[in-house]
């Protein structure tokens, strides 16, 4: 059988223009679509099968099998070749189907006599929609003009299943962005939130699918790249003295804008029929399947790469820009693939929640959604498809959840929990000024962390004594390039006025590792967790941190100034920080700026090696401040920023809680002031638990001090000592459920 499949193509999607015209209903459109298509390509069968929920397929239309089998015929997905179809997203073409590997007989619906198939995924933007197959009597393999026509008329059919076209009874061909979604992700800030659905990056709706005019498409795709190219060629000249990873970006811009494989291939998506957004989102769909095949970080950025610039095309051809005209609605919960620190700052605290399809536990966005204690779930995966500008969503922060449009019972549990949470928040907001004193009279001291202005409203209305970390980083990352020395002193005199006399520990620039700065030369390190990071790159780059403790010296202004060191791993860095501070001193003291009416310097022990240092580098540091997050990835090495082995590792494993106590009796003998500071002094059963080993000062988020305080001014230290140290004498692993079922008597 040879055809021109150029032709038969376009003369197939002219006549499904035509049926897209009917005023037809869903089922009768698809009918006529599997009988057009057997007719064009002159075969047996053309069958469309549709995903009634995320696991099962449904047989909605055929030409050629038995009829009776619509939407009573359902496959897995991994289930015989269809199956197989739609969980690879790849193309099975075979001229023997029977004897394929997990090939399925199926008696219900008659294909016994075919030996031909080819199956081709419906999928748009990396979602699966379905599977279109053909078959033919004759046993041989389709050709790749057949294959390709094939996968043109799969893509307009995605299309044409977003827009509605195929709505009809039976769960699979319900209306798409309407029923109830739940979205699985991971928890990367704590709390529930209830609003609607804003897009970061509003969708393009694409409704000219079929091109009339080949040759005047063809022009409108080479009028749209070149108003690309020069787009990127005018952002690259602006670029050229600024953001390093920008230009990397825009480099690969330029590199696809200009690809010659990626205009052929639109130039004969365009000859095969479709209209030059069609095209595009042709290649924009193929970009995003392979996304989640490629386990290489350079390709898959690549390919977000060729996602993005497609974005970009698609909104020159449409006219819809970057903006719609949908009003953020007032109670919004922003939804992304990904977003940065510094555009998460220009939303600030209008936004209610955060789900983002990708993003990382310590990544810098996640950061300043703590500083904001703002709900946010990352890995909700393919929700920028699902969701919808204004969708009723909740976000539940502590399960790592997203319901998007949930139903009445989901909202009413939901209602009852905001209500059971705002409802503790009273009950911390009575001893917000009462001491953290436990039933056996001792008194803790509970701090914020913080690294924003915006973050020292909280300082007041938590009830924290003071500012037990203040992230200077966070300064450095929202930047396109390194602030001045005057602008940081500045900020360090307004974050010292907003405390209002209480302490604030500044921690010097902790950079590297996930903590990039986006005009700092990447390195390329093995495991950047455990490179050049932290005071590491302060001590080989002396100069940012002479300017950053100049800053401070200044910013103080002849008031009292705490400075711990980050990821301190040896005496001899903390020498060597101090050191670099001595020289700051004596520096803005020839030049007759005023001197800090005191001056205590500290370090960060996150490193194992640290809690074994000599006995002077306990004696020489004014303060040591646990850092809980890297101190227990490298302790269980486990790293926290992997799902498959961060949650295996419990804080209050015994050997753990071991470790820790050895530090404390250390800080104890040698009378160091010793502090907690991470997600766990923040998590009022191991904030119990440690104050139980003797640590005094606890340092967390301000939605944290209410619930630990609360826990603490209930509890007998010397009890729950007991139950830690009974535990231990047991072999447990973990104090965990021996410490709950005490709490649970006792509370």
């Amino acid at each position: 059988m040879s055809h021109d499949f150029q032709t038969d193509s376009r003369q197939m999607l002219g006549r499904l223009r035509a049926v897209m015209a009917e005023d037809a209903a869903g089922q009768a459109r698809l009918d006529q679509i599997t009988r057009l298509i057997a007719e064009e390509m002159r075969i047996e069968v053309c069958s469309i099968y549709l995903f009634r929920d995320e696991d099962m397929l449904e047989l909605c239309a055929t030409e050629g099998l038995n009829p009776e089998a619509v939407h009573n015929t359902r496959m897995r997905v991994g289930e015989g070749l269809v199956g197989r179809v739609a969980r690879t997203g790849q193309v099975i073409n075979t001229d023997d189907a029977p004897n394929m590997p997990g090939f399925r007989y199926m008696p219900e619906i008659g294909e016994e006599g075919y030996s031909s198939f080819m199956g081709v995924p419906i999928q748009r933007l990396g979602e699966k929609l379905g599977v279109l197959v053909v078959q033919s009597r004759d046993a041989r393999s389709f050709s790749e003009e057949e294959v390709y026509a094939v996968e043109v008329i799969a893509m307009v059919l995605a299309e044409m299943t977003e827009l509605g076209a195929f709505i009809g009874d039976g769960a699979a061909m319900k209306a798409r962005h309407q029923h109830p979604v739940q979205f699985r992700g991971t928890t990367a800030q704590e709390g529930a939130a209830r609003g609607h659905v804003w897009l970061h990056e509003p969708r393009v709706i694409v409704t000219n699918l079929i091109g009339e005019d080949p040759v005047r498409e063809l022009e409108r795709l080479n009028e749209a790249v070149d108003e690309l190219r020069v787009g990127v060629d005018r952002m690259l000249t602006s670029a050229r003295f600024g953001d390093k990873e920008q230009l990397e970006v825009l480099e690969a811009y330029r590199m696809f804008a200009n690809s010659k494989g990626w205009m052929r291939r639109m130039e004969e998506d365009i000859n095969r029929g479709l209209s030059a957004e069609a095209a595009v989102e042709k290649e924009q769909s193929t970009a995003r399947a392979r996304l989640g095949q490629v386990a290489d970080a350079y390709l898959r950025d690549r390919l977000h790469d060729l996602d993005d610039l497609s974005n970009r095309m698609l909104r020159i051809l449409t006219g819809q820009g970057t903006g719609t005209a949908a009003e953020m609605p007032p109670d919004p919960i922003l939804i992304a693939r990904n977003i940065g620190p510094a555009e998460l700052l220009d939303y600030g605290r209008s936004l209610k929640g955060i789900v983002l399809e990708e993003g990382a536990v310590g990544s810098h966005a996640t950061i300043v959604a703590r500083a904001l204690a703002i709900p946010l779930v990352i890995h909700a995966r393919n929700i920028t498809t699902e969701a919808m500008n204004g969708d009723p969503i909740l976000v539940d922060g502590d399960q790592g959840i997203a319901h998007l449009r949930p139903g009445e019972t989901i909202i009413a549990a939901f209602r009852d929990k905001m209500a059971m949470q705002a409802k503790a928040q009273e009950r911390y907001a009575s001893i917000r000024d009462k001491p953290a004193t436990t039933l056996c009279g001792q008194t803790l001291a509970l701090n914020m962390n913080a690294g924003l202005m915006a973050d020292l409203p909280s300082l007041e209305n938590s009830g924290a004594e003071g500012v037990g970390l203040f992230r200077t980083e966070l300064q450095f990352l929202v930047r396109t390039k390194m602030p001045k020395r005057a602008e940081l002193s500045e900020l360090y005199s307004r974050v010292m006025d907003a405390a209002k006399g209480r302490e604030v520990v500044f921690r010097t620039l902790d950079i590297g590792s996930d903590k990039v700065l986006p005009y700092m030369k990447p390195t390329d390190e093995p495991n950047p967790a455990m490179g050049w990071r932290a005071i590491r790159v302060g001590l080989d780059k002396p100069g940012v941190m002479r300017m950053q403790l100049q800053a401070l010296i200044r910013g103080a202004n002849g008031r009292p100034l705490s400075v711990m060191f980050p990821f301190v791993a040896q005496r001899e860095e903390f020498d060597a920080g101090r050191a670099e501070l001595d020289k700051a001193l004596e520096r803005e003291r020839i030049l007759g700026h005023p001197m800090p009416a005191t001056m205590k310097l500290g370090a960060m022990l996150e490193t194992p090696s640290l809690a074994y240092a000599p006995d002077q580098f306990y004696r020489d540091v004014d303060f040591l401040s646990i850092g809980g997050n890297d101190l227990k990835q490298f302790f269980f090495a486990a790293d926290r920023e992997n799902e498959r082995v961060r949650r295996r590792y419990d804080t209050l494993n015994v050997s753990f809680l071991t470790f820790l106590q050895g530090i404390t009796q250390r800080c104890l003998a040698t009378n160091t002031p010793l502090s907690f500071c991470g997600e766990d002094a923040g998590r009022p059963v191991e904030a119990a638990c440690l104050a139980a080993i003797g640590i005094r000062t606890l340092s967390m988020r301000p939605a944290s001090i209410g619930p630990v305080k609360s826990i603490l001014r209930r509890t007998d230290l010397d009890e729950l000592r007991s139950v830690i140290d009974e535990a231990g004498r047991r072999g447990d692993q973990s104090v965990r459920p021996a410490v709950l079922d005490y709490l649970r008597e006792k509370l």
